[in-house]
């Protein structure tokens, strides 16, 4: 048969059937996913910048495209605010794709807020001494070359630096912001890897104990890759249960409100254990991000292993994105599961909280402390989560917020006490760190106090709303827990602080480096966050309430 012969035949059955008539030019509301797309676009510009600025200027065409990013891109969450998004013209955009609603919206804006100031603490320059006549950052002169071999020598001689971590900080907020607002479980996995892969890269890259850094890299790929699996699976069942990617069509179908039912979802729907059994893979994959027990081992080997800029980053901005993921997953997707999923995140809340609190009391290592602390505040966070009320929703929100800019500052602390080996993380090396530099050990003794949820600071107004929220919510017993673990754990930060101040300093103790305006802001925004909200929280309190609304 003639090719001629074969191209009528295909266009008489196309005319036939039509099919090509029927697809629809996609409809994308640009204007709502803007946030996203420019943190994106910045991020690709940020590609072009390493492939043709000369060497010499790209540390700060890089610093400043990031910077004019994360702000273009908080300035237009506040327009999407003030026009109104988060509250009444709240909707799904692109075809069904992502959310755009108050709890996105505040998601969002905190992770942009983070990220700016962890933008800041990347970019310091002037913590360590410098090395052939160059000013050195956190991060390895050449990635690529092997510890402690000539070509690293030759690197660090020629004054390389990878600025790359920029764009891979970029791409890691674009994840991140699509993460938490995800209305189908593709755009959710999709976000997922996008922000996970940047972030096994940036731990790697530290310039001192490359080693270690490489390993914590390794560890947080692997479990992470398994993480990724479960949820992949998950999804897959749940597709299976429902038909059906997007949250809203799998929320009826478990409600049973579904209109319309072919046979064959008729059948699928019978089957209750795909959707248990699917359920339970995807929170799964969320409790392993936010760092819940007993999702939790890879948290302190990497929170110590990663450069310290890229820890308190991650610290702060996965778990707002995780946590927002996991709030709307529960609450939009599987609310007709309640009775299911909450007797198994009560367990989940009080081992983590106890597990974090207790583990914590015997680390040697000021950054594993901080790890295990995080571990604890996850359990925190679950209690609020628990509590299936809006008062649920908005004490995560306003948790998360407070929480986020403690990490960042502790973390950018933790920078600043060094010895020859760089960074001094053992808590011997902290001993009488406030004789030697009082400002400094005040400071961090803030943030401590913050993390231990001592009145006027901003962590005991987020554990009161979110404990608050879960007393009415009916989970009385768990909050008594948490109060407990709250007290177990205050016993090791005001150890650190006592520490700090009532011992005699080493004469060979480390110094603590000054650092540059960068950092000092980043320490700053966090103090002031931490006592703003602990002081005045109302505003920020009510703020997250009007957000707490998920739109289905």
């Amino acid at each position: 048969m003639s090719a001629s012969a074969v191209h009528s035949l295909w266009t008489t059955a196309a005319t036939a059937a039509d099919p090509i008539a029927k697809i629809d030019a996609p409809k994308i509301e640009y204007g709502q996913l803007s946030p996203v797309l420019i943190v994106l676009g910045a991020a690709i510009i940020g590609i072009l910048v390493e492939a043709f600025v000369p060497r010499r200027s790209r540390y700060y065409a890089q610093m400043f495209v990031s910077a004019v990013a994360l702000v273009a891109a908080f300035a237009a969450i506040v327009a999407l605010a003030a026009g109104g998004y988060g509250t009444t013209k709240a909707g799904i955009a692109a075809m069904g794709a992502v959310a755009v609603d108050g709890p996105a919206l505040f998601l969002q804006g905190t992770i942009l807020l983070t990220s700016l100031v962890g933008l800041f603490t990347f970019a310091e320059r002037r913590l360590d001494p410098e090395q052939h006549g160059n000013r050195v950052d956190s991060f390895a002169a050449q990635a690529a070359a092997v510890p402690g071999s000539e070509s690293e020598q030759k690197a660090v001689k020629a004054g390389f630096t990878t600025t790359e971590v920029f764009p891979l900080l970029l791409f890691a907020v674009a994840g991140m912001l699509v993460f938490p607002a995800a209305n189908d479980l593709l755009t959710l996995f999709v976000a997922l890897e996008v922000f996970s892969l940047p972030l096994y890269l940036l731990c790697a890259l530290a310039r001192r104990k490359r080693l270690m850094s490489q390993e914590a890299a390794v560890k947080y790929f692997l479990l992470g890759a398994f993480a990724s699996a479960f949820t992949l699976f998950g999804i897959a069942l749940l597709y299976g249960y429902a038909g059906s990617m997007s949250y809203g069509t799998i929320a009826q179908v478990v409600d049973g409100t579904v209109q319309n039912v072919s046979p064959a979802l008729a059948d699928t729907m019978g089957n209750d254990a795909l959707l248990l059994v699917g359920s339970a893979l995807v929170v799964m994959g969320l409790l392993f991000k936010v760092g819940a027990v007993p999702f939790h081992m890879w948290t302190p080997d990497v929170y110590q292993g990663a450069p310290t800029p890229v820890t308190g980053f991650m610290a702060a901005a996965t778990k707002v994105a995780a946590f927002g993921a996991l709030l709307r997953i529960l609450y939009v997707v599987l609310p007709g599961l309640r009775w299911d999923w909450r007797p198994v995140m009560w367990g989940v809340a009080i081992v983590t909280m106890l597990a974090g609190a207790i583990v914590a009391i015997t680390q040697t290592d000021i950054k594993r402390l901080l790890a295990y602390s995080s571990i604890a505040h996850a359990g925190f966070i679950l209690a609020g989560v628990i509590a299936t009320t809006p008062e649920g929703i908005s004490s995560v929100l306003f948790y998360l917020a407070a929480y986020s800019f403690v990490t960042i500052g502790a973390f950018a602390v933790v920078t600043l006490v060094r010895d020859a080996g760089g960074e001094a993380t053992h808590l011997s090396k902290w001993a009488g760190l406030g004789r030697r530099s009082p400002l400094v050990a005040a400071v961090f003794a803030v943030f401590l106090l913050a993390f231990a949820g001592i009145p006027l600071t901003s962590g005991f107004s987020g554990k009161f709303a979110v404990f608050k929220a879960a007393a009415e919510g009916g989970a009385a017993p768990l909050v008594v827990i948490g109060v407990i673990s709250s007290a177990i754990a205050a016993f090791f930060y005001i150890r650190v602080i006592v520490l700090m101040f009532f011992s005699e300093p080493r004469p060979e103790g480390p110094t603590v480096a000054v650092p540059s305006p960068l950092t000092m802001t980043a320490i700053a925004v966090g103090v002031a966050v931490t006592v703003v909200l602990g002081v005045a929280p109302q505003y920020f309190l009510d703020l997250a309430g009007q957000a707490g609304v998920f739109v289905r």
